[in-house]
């Protein structure tokens, strides 16, 4: 239930709004416009559906939320779009940006030289995973805590923010203190610990679709985060699994406008692991960008060949300049403005 205040409410009328709502058992959400405050009710259908706040001081009228998620919801923003906003990086409304960097972070040498083609390339954030999920537990796992104070190091040297995966609670706390941008991937959708301790944290959250996950169970998935109070979540499209075999996983393009007409929340697209191959990342990157996709999240790799993970879907580092601007230009003619510091 979203209860719209009057224009001019006083901050006692909303007070005792909140309060209305809180002693019913549910959560307030105060959302304040330039002209207008929304108090959002999330709770029990029942109990908020009895607020029986028609007509209070200083409420203009109820909206219901129909979807079984209210925060993340469209209706809730009212047709405001959220921008998350990272060191100065703008994501989601008419900003573009794009998260790059190598799957993993293997060593010093590889990290800095990928950060730096980033910055160079004029890439607004870096992305590296520290800590690794992989189907076989004989895989590299990646490096821990070893990763992290590397990202750190890439980070101080090029300025870029942090992109990075938080596999398990226990490493939360190492891992929030380098992440700018905590990423939960798409094995982890659905764990609604980490996704409440990750929302928690106030940092912003890249939270990708399960590999068989419904958009609903993706926005569902994001409550979780928003319900902590943390309003910056951004929505990524991985690749879900069909039944072709033709590829890794199929693109779910469609999911791009779809997730702009259902949510207020930035939709960000990560074309490498959709691929599994390099010659397809370029052209689902541009498809993605004339879609309305907010940015996208790439895998870059000074030595594709020698990587330790995930090699044949990395771009190579020295062509990614090359590759940007023209994703750029087609984010461009989709309406886009794209990012500089």
């Amino acid at each position: 239930m979203m209860i719209v205040m009057k224009e001019g409410a006083t901050e006692e009328q909303i007070a005792a709004v909140v309060e209305r709502v809180e002693a019913a058992g549910a959560h307030a959400d105060v959302s304040r416009g330039e002209l207008v405050t929304v108090v959002g009710a999330i709770g029990d259908r029942e109990h908020v559906q009895n607020l029986g706040l028609e007509g209070a001081p200083g409420v203009d009228h109820l909206v219901p939320i129909l979807k079984p998620y209210k925060l993340a919801s469209e209706q809730y923003k009212r047709g405001e779009r959220t921008v998350v906003e990272v060191d100065g990086r703008k994501i989601g409304g008419s900003h573009f940006a794009t998260i790059a960097g190598p799957c993993t972070v293997e060593s010093r040498e590889v990290m800095l030289e990928a950060a730096r083609a980033v910055r160079d390339a004029g890439a607004q954030l870096l992305r590296g995973g520290a800590y690794k999920p992989r189907t076989s537990p004989y895989s590299f796992q990646g490096l821990g805590d070893a990763g992290l104070k590397l990202l750190a190091e890439a980070k101080e040297d090029t300025g870029l923010p942090i992109v990075t995966e938080l596999l398990d609670v226990r490493d939360l706390d190492a891992v929030a203190q380098v992440a700018d941008v905590i990423q939960l991937g798409a094995r982890n959708m659905q764990n609604y610990t980490l996704l409440t301790e990750a929302g928690r944290t106030g940092k912003p959250v890249l939270l990708k679709r399960g590999l068989s996950a419904t958009l609903e169970e993706l926005l569902m998935a994001a409550e979780y985060v928003l319900k902590e109070g943390n309003p910056n979540v951004l929505l990524c499209e991985r690749g879900i699994r069909t039944f072709e075999t033709g590829y890794r996983f199929t693109l779910d393009i469609m999911a791009v406008p779809v997730l702009r007409e259902l949510t207020h929340l930035p939709v960000i697209v990560d074309p490498s692991h959709a691929a599994g191959k390099r010659s397809l990342v370029e052209p689902l990157s541009l498809a993605a960008a004339a879609a309305g996709a907010d940015g996208i999240i790439v895998e870059i790799h000074p030595c594709p060949e020698d990587a330790v993970c995930d090699g044949p879907q990395a771009l190579v580092a020295d062509q990614f300049a090359d590759y940007l601007r023209r994703v750029e230009a087609v984010a461009e003619l989709a309406g886009k403005q794209l990012e500089t510091v």
